[in-house]
């Protein structure tokens, strides 16, 4: 059985998008682990912004064992400013050990994020988290245009990966269908990866 993580920093509908992308690699047979990173925002703006991280106490803090663990792994983090968040950068940063043995060489990587207006940077986050993987060598799995829900969404998704225009509180269904999509495809190409 294929295994895939799905790996993301924040809470709210970054979670939510995280748990379709694992939904759909489940529907392709894959084992699934989801995983957030450690919150790294200063206690004083978690407090005064109402940040939920209660939220996302039932899902357990990623090790290095997790992404040594994976076939594939799905990256995902809200954008902040066109980049990805601070506590995904600083994660990645720490995996030097694994970049050094070449643990994840070869296992392919997709990517998904969220974004509070249209143009707030869904595509550049996706740009910039995939420069960790060339570094690693890892594979690549983008969407390309092979669902409809890609083209004719208004609010997230894209060649590049998931993704959810955040002022809207819940995923609609173009995005849950190009998320399990990205989930599916994940699975399918680790498949054929290990074959």
């Amino acid at each position: 059985m294929v295994k895939i993580l799905v790996l993301f920093y924040g809470y709210g509908s970054i979670v939510n998008l995280a748990k379709e992308i694992a939904k759909g690699a489940e529907e392709e047979g894959a084992e699934t682990r989801i995983r957030k990173v450690k919150e790294t925002l200063y206690p004083e703006l978690v407090q005064q912004f109402r940040i939920p991280l209660e939220s996302t106490n039932d899902i357990p803090e990623v090790t290095f064992d997790d992404l040594k663990w994976a076939d594939g792994l799905a990256i995902g983090s809200p954008t902040r400013y066109g980049n990805m968040a601070g506590g995904m950068k600083t994660f990645l940063d720490s995996t030097v050990p694994l970049w050094r043995n070449g643990d994840l060489y070869g296992k392919p990587v997709t990517f998904f994020t969220e974004a509070s207006t249209v143009h707030g940077g869904h595509e550049t986050t996706i740009l910039t988290m995939s420069t960790y993987a060339y570094h690693f060598g890892m594979i690549i799995v983008p969407l390309g245009y092979a669902i409809p829900e890609i083209s004719k969404s208004t609010t997230g998704g894209s060649p590049y990966g998931a993704s959810h225009l955040s002022t809207k509180k819940e995923l609609d269904e173009d995005e849950i269908k190009i998320a399990r999509f990205q989930g599916r495809r994940l699975a399918q190409v680790a498949k054929k990866l290990l074959s």
